[in-house]
């Protein structure tokens, strides 16, 4: 098996675990309360925006001018598109431009958010590719998997979610960064998939506590 199927595979049990969160849950049936659904999208702002800086250092790191342009492209979309494209479907929910710009890191937010940090600046290309993998490849599965399950139509109110990360130009994306981790990992030795393996995981920990985070509502308790 590739690199990216090794590791989806060691750790079935824990994607599993996230399809089958009531949070995921309720957003493939519709009855996901909105008060769970307004804390998620203003975490997953500050989310975006420390992403993009990983994507800028990714860009630094990449390994030729190919790649460089990629992750240079992305870092551009995700500031230009993707952020501007969250603002306007969060006011349909109710939460404005000002309510974003304001939101404060839960712990897990901040947490999840410096370690991918803190693995772009310290780590290699590889180890940031094996760090983002969770989360773009568990969003296209997660929202695959409710189009094929969840309650899809119009009168689903987070349709629209399921809709974007199950589309064909993510799940393009996500295809891409797979194979770019494969081309990397080419004749790795042992102790640096277990280095990457061990990055996997605990990017795929945070991507269920980042559920659990939302679904509790759990902010700092002091």
């Amino acid at each position: 098996m590739t690199t990216s199927e090794t590791l989806r595979a060691k750790y079935t049990y824990l994607w599993d675990g996230l399809f089958q969160h009531p949070f995921v849950v309720g957003l493939g049936s519709g009855q996901l309360p909105l008060e769970k659904f307004q804390f998620y999208v203003k975490q997953d702002y500050f989310y975006l925006i420390q992403y993009s800086r990983v994507l800028a250092l990714a860009a630094a790191k990449a390994p030729d001018l190919a790649n460089i342009g990629r992750f240079a492209d992305l870092f551009k979309d995700t500031l230009d598109t993707e952020m501007a494209l969250h603002r306007d479907f969060c006011l349909k929910f109710d939460v404005s431009s000002r309510e974003l710009e304001s939101t404060r890191p839960a712990p897990i937010t901040l947490a999840y958010t410096d370690y991918l940090l803190r693995v772009a600046y310290e780590g290699t290309m590889t180890d940031i590719v094996a760090t983002l993998l969770p989360c773009q490849w568990g969003y296209s599965e997660t929202a695959l998997h409710l189009s094929r399950t969840g309650y899809a139509s119009e009168k689903n109110p987070y349709a629209e979610w399921i809709s974007m990360y199950s589309s064909k130009e993510f799940t393009a994306f996500v295809v891409w960064l797979r194979e770019f981790l494969d081309d990397l990992t080419r004749g790795s030795d042992e102790r640096e998939m277990m280095r990457l393996s061990g990055h996997f995981l605990t990017a795929t920990r945070y991507e269920f506590l980042f559920w659990e985070m939302a679904y509790n509502m759990q902010d700092w308790p002091l």
